[in-house]
């Protein structure tokens, strides 16, 4: 309005010399009311269409969002491998980068937690491959998919000096979840060294808090723990050894890498989604790959989820004692290694024969 006014200001007076300026004032004036006019429909015609783009760029990522395929992941309340990599899946967007959306049911035990994906509640979880291998011959249609946690994890815990080896532990104290697929593995690999858990020392049956807290108390001579349990116990009480790891034990008694976890598919959702299996596995060696170069990114999230104390997450991955490493179950040196597995824990007493061979997913 300003220029307005200064391009149409008029003098008082009207003199006849003064008529063809007067023109020339009006015809600048009109022009310039002109430029004015094109210049603001210009201008809105700008924002509309920046306004109109930019709608349909929103609506078209809310259209892509909500094509996603869904994935439903079983987890856990507990600060173990099971919430704490999908958490890490979600915040970093691994699963929608690789092409999904993974929808986290949380469950309070792990009997829930394996009963969802038998029931079909979830499509995939993470658990024992041992455990697993159970569930396929009593006809849970499963398969699985890629690898997870190394045997890094799982260890056996003493305060007593006199304590060094599993050997050791003879005529002692052992608080252990004999349920689990961990007790398992440990199972196996003294079996191979001779020793009979149940008969060689006194079973205190304990998950992984209760056995935690059996150890504090000095009710029991060891414990079996795992990460990041592990690493709590040993901060809070420095006097704490581990005297056990499985993974080195695995690694010498079947000179392969050892799967304390594996992640398991329903064939269902398979067959509803052929990329499910490729989609999920890569997001989760996004994850791999993320707990490699960024520990301590890993651990906020870890912290600020399962509430997990600072600093526990990032000390148990430097120590190489928490160690997830997802590669596809379909691959050579992975499914020998799994199916190693299946056939020592026949070879155990622990299962009536192997599972059929679909158990492991091929694409």
């Amino acid at each position: 309005m300003y220029f307005w006014h200064i391009v149409c200001l008029q003098t008082n007076a009207a003199l006849p010399h003064e008529i063809d300026r007067k023109a020339t004032r009006h015809n600048v004036c009109h022009h310039a009311s002109w430029e004015m006019f094109m210049t603001g429909l210009s201008r809105r015609a700008f924002a509309l269409g920046t306004a109109a783009t930019l709608l349909g760029t929103t609506q078209i990522t809310k259209s892509s969002a909500q094509s996603l395929a869904k994935i439903r992941v079983g987890s856990l309340t507990l600060p173990v491998f099971a919430p704490i990599i999908v958490n890490i899946m979600k915040a970093q967007k691994f699963d929608t980068k690789n092409g999904f959306e993974a929808e986290v049911q949380t469950y309070p035990s792990f009997s829930a937690y394996y009963a969802g994906l038998a029931t079909g509640e979830i499509d995939t979880l993470i658990g024992g491959p041992t455990y697993f291998q159970k569930l396929r011959l009593e006809g849970v249609p499963l398969r699985i998919i890629a690898t997870g946690a190394t045997l890094a994890d799982l260890v056996i815990i003493s305060k007593d000096p006199a304590i060094k080896s599993l050997t050791d532990l003879k005529g002692k104290q052992l608080a252990a979840d004999m349920g689990s697929g961990q007790f398992q593995i440990l199972s196996i690999y003294a079996k191979s060294k001779g020793i009979d858990l149940t008969k060689d020392m006194t079973l205190v049956n304990a998950n992984f808090a209760v056995a935690r807290a059996q150890l504090a108390a000095a009710r029991v001579d060891a414990a079996m723990i795992i990460e990041p349990i592990a690493t709590m116990m040993m901060k809070d009480d420095p006097s704490l050894k581990i005297i056990f790891n499985a993974d080195a034990a695995w690694k010498e008694m079947a000179d392969v890498t050892g799967w304390e976890l594996v992640y398991a598919m329903r064939e269902d959702t398979i067959k509803k989604n052929a990329n499910a299996p490729k989609q999920f596995v890569a997001a989760l060696a996004d994850v791999t790959k993320y707990l490699q170069a960024d520990p301590d990114g890993a651990d906020k999230i870890a912290v600020e989820t399962v509430k997990l104390p600072p600093g526990v997450l990032k000390e148990a991955v430097h120590a190489k004692r928490w160690v997830f490493d997802a590669k596809p179950a379909w691959e050579a040196a992975e499914k020998k290694s799994i199916w190693d597995t299946f056939q020592r824990a026949v070879a155990a007493g622990f299962h009536p024969k192997l599972p059929d061979d679909a158990i492991i997913y091929a694409p």
